[in-house]
């Protein structure tokens, strides 16, 4: 297939069925957050999912590959990400499986019917306030800053996107960890399982993993620790098998 990369633009492999993903690194490429949330999160078959802030659709493209799954929807905010999540589909050739939709979260009732999803997928911006701002319209702004929508935008909108009992996953920061829990509790998304994520064995996390359900009983599950480095500049073999570098 002919692929037509605009200006700065590359072409990147997943490592997964032979899929391939464009980006351009002058605005914002996908990073490990996105390949741990897409093995974290779990779709089954013939469920609808939604990836909220999907920027270039690594996380739909990598969990159909994972999974397979029924039918993924990512919705992005910013045009140019989006057109490159659409050529990324067609160049896969998933367009009967992924579909991207060009909008707002804070828009979703009017984009999307009232719980029409099984699985909601984000990877949020986790920055509050002006801390490391430049332009504040720049995509990496956007991407890493509550500029467009905040935490609570996303999961108030997941709560009325989820079926009754539908899953919603995330990756974010521990240092939000309190606001977050309260924040699900409080839209009736119960947490339901965790997962931290460390640099090295002996750092502070600096990742977190997060499940919940909609309308979901009290009772979470916190998952063993994923640590990423064995040494420096090299994975742990857990990080490698969820990056599929070691399949055959």
């Amino acid at each position: 297939m002919t692929i037509n990369l605009k200006e700065n633009e590359r072409v990147d492999c997943l490592q997964r069925k032979g899929y391939r993903i464009i980006q351009n690194p002058e605005k914002f490429c996908f990073g490990m957050d996105a390949v741990l949330l897409s093995d974290f999160a779990h779709v089954k078959a013939g469920e609808k999912a939604l990836d909220i802030g999907t920027g270039t659709g690594i996380i739909p493209i990598l969990m159909e590959a994972r999974y397979g799954g029924g039918h993924f929807t990512g919705l992005e905010i910013q045009e140019e990400s989006a057109d490159m999540a659409e050529r990324s589909v067609a160049l896969n050739r998933l367009e009967d499986k992924i579909t991207i939709v060009t909008g707002d979260i804070k828009e979703a009732e009017a984009i999307f019917e009232a719980a029409s999803f099984d699985v909601i997928t984000c990877n949020p911006p986790y920055m509050i306030g002006q801390h490391g701002l430049t332009n504040p319209e720049e995509p990496k702004a956007i991407a890493r800053h509550e500029i467009k929508c905040t935490l609570e935008d996303i999961i108030a909108k997941s709560a009325r996107l989820l079926v009754p009992g539908g899953k919603f996953y995330m990756v974010h920061r521990p240092f939000r960890l309190a606001e977050i829990m309260n924040c699900m509790s409080r839209y009736r998304i119960e947490p339901k399982r965790m997962r931290l994520v460390y640099p090295y064995v002996d750092k502070e996390p600096n990742m977190v993993l997060i499940e919940g359900a909609r309308g979901g009983k009290p009772r979470m599950t916190v998952e063993k620790p994923l640590i990423v480095y064995e040494k420096h500049g090299v994975y742990t073999q857990e990080i490698l098998d969820i990056y599929g570098e070691t399949d055959a």
